[in-house]
């Protein structure tokens, strides 16, 4: 079971803000992500300003594409990201066009998916899955529990990377201790402290703490 990757999604609604955000963070996380807000406000050059400060890390376009796969993925991979995310109601081919652009795809679980479908996803060589508790679940009263944890035993044991994510905190964490889950998504849980960095910083802590 390896140390799980500490990831910032940058949600912001504007580019000057979220750059400001990742420059604080940038060098405490292992991944950055261009987050959806932010795609659709920004495009590309949000893509292409991430890379130009930190041309060494990982970055994703989190498009949660669910069409034109191929077109989407070339013009993430040509502004820098290294991997995007696909919606998990895409069709095979979709997601099997976007993975020839870019050096890894996501599949997003939101809404109703099933076992079945995650099988055909490995099937066509897509190993990693993120799961969620959306914004908006989250904000009418939803909180992670038993649930959460069964299904992403269960994707993980299914062969899948699992990233986890949904209103994430420090201590959010232990809950997931002993579950080799892949990385954690956090945006708000890092970008809306008073201090980002030593947020960033909390989270690498306790996530060094449980499983380093």
């Amino acid at each position: 079971m390896g140390v799980p990757n500490l990831q910032v999604a940058l949600d912001h609604s504007n580019l000057p803000s979220a750059l400001a955000d990742v420059k604080n963070v940038g060098d405490v996380v292992d991944i950055l992500e261009v987050g959806t807000i932010l795609c659709l406000q920004a495009g590309e050059e949000a893509i292409r300003c991430v890379r130009a400060l930190y041309p060494d890390k990982r970055i994703i376009a989190d498009t949660k594409c669910a069409d034109a796969g191929g077109t989407v993925a070339k013009n993430c991979a040509d502004a820098g990201a290294d991997w995007m995310t696909v919606i998990c109601c895409a069709t095979i081919p979709t997601m099997e066009a976007a993975a020839k652009e870019v050096e890894e795809v996501q599949v997003e679980l939101y809404g109703d998916w099933t076992y079945e479908q995650a099988q055909k996803w490995l099937d066509a060589g897509i190993s990693q899955a993120i799961y969620h508790q959306s914004r908006d679940a989250l904000f009418a009263g939803e909180t992670w529990g038993e649930k959460d944890l069964s299904k992403v035993k269960k994707l993980i044991n299914m062969g899948f990377r699992v990233s986890v994510t949904g209103g994430l905190d420090v201590d959010t964490l232990r809950l997931f201790a002993g579950v080799d889950v892949y990385t954690f998504i956090t945006g708000r849980g890092i970008t809306a402290a008073n201090d980002p960095k030593a947020a960033a910083q909390a989270f690498k802590a306790e996530i060094n703490r449980i499983w380093g």
